[in-house]
């Protein structure tokens, strides 16, 4: 691809290893140039080499001393969030741009059909996280026709789906999920909960959103989630509304009530995301919603 720019992939677990399979797979503007990981005997890693991809096993040092590396012109980190830490000031002094699908949140948060536009020219932008994918831009959506006084969110994952770095993140995630709620979503006060299911079969993902507004036009919510659903489901195609969506009051006793200051009404969302199984079973949505924004996001930069 003449036009397109070149890309590393900093991490050979599944995350990392689905991304390289989309972009070589699915994207016209991206070409994948180097797969950097650090156990020489990962899948991730063979596959690349499979595929015609420099790889190294020296993680971001032996990335930075490779060839390829200088006409890289995006590096997407699917690392964990201590590990971008030490990436990202090691990639610092290269003037490459970063996406980061970590928790580390060094970079602003980006959630594509919100707030990309935004952060085009910032050096190193996140990801979030899965849920915060899933269920910000729906916050988001509620937000922008009525003020949200409080969003809860529910990403439920099938446990098989959540790796090493996912469990090593948990509390990152709550927090980031959390903070991308108010910061990206327009929340007044943001709260969010992770459940790991063991259930067999693998159940695919799903997202509960509750949001607590004021009075409004329940017709113009309903219409506003739903164009976010189709915005988000144009580069991920297995994300979608459960059912329509729910609008009741808030009764004085109903704890959702003190928390955002008593009254109001209960918007509630439910979402299922079902991965595109490139490289990942069709169940882990959580990992496929993750890969799919970064591949939208590094898609921009790359155009621009």
């Amino acid at each position: 691809m003449p036009d397109a720019q070149r890309v590393a992939i900093l991490g050979s677990g599944n995350i990392g290893t689905d991304l390289m399979i989309k972009v070589i797979r699915t994207s016209k503007s991206l070409d994948m140039a180097v797969m950097a990981g650090i156990d020489p005997d990962s899948d991730g890693l063979a596959r690349a080499r499979r595929l015609g991809v420099a790889t190294t096993a020296e993680g971001v040092e032996g990335l930075v001393r490779m060839p390829e590396f200088a006409d890289v012109a995006v590096v997407l980190d699917a690392t964990s969030a201590q590990a971008h830490r030490h990436n990202a000031k090691v990639l610092a002094p290269h003037g490459k741009r970063v996406v980061d699908l970590t928790p580390a949140a060094i970079g602003p948060y980006v959630v594509p059909p919100v707030n990309l536009d935004e952060h085009l020219d910032a050096p190193n932008v996140n990801m979030v996280t899965c849920g915060g994918q899933a269920t910000v831009p729906i916050v988001a959506a509620v937000s922008r026709v009525t003020p949200v006084r409080y969003a809860e969110i529910v990403a439920s994952i099938a446990s098989k789906s959540a790796g090493p770095g996912t469990r090593a993140n948990i509390d990152e995630f709550t927090e980031t999920t959390s903070r991308a709620l108010e910061e990206v979503g327009g929340a007044a006060r943001g709260k969010a909960i992770i459940v790991l299911n063991p259930a067999e079969p693998p159940l695919i993902m799903r997202d509960t959103v509750y949001c607590v507004v004021g009075d409004c036009d329940h017709d113009q919510v309903r219409a506003s989630v739903e164009k976010m659903v189709a915005e988000v489901a144009a580069y991920v195609p297995g994300y979608r509304l459960k059912q329509r969506v729910q609008i009741r009051p808030v009764a004085d006793d109903d704890p959702l009530a003190g928390l955002a200051g008593g009254g109001g009404n209960l918007v509630s969302v439910f979402l299922e995301v079902e991965g595109a199984a490139h490289y990942l079973p069709a169940y882990a949505g959580n990992l496929d919603i993750m890969t799919s924004a970064a591949l939208r996001v590094a898609e921009r930069l790359a155009l621009r």
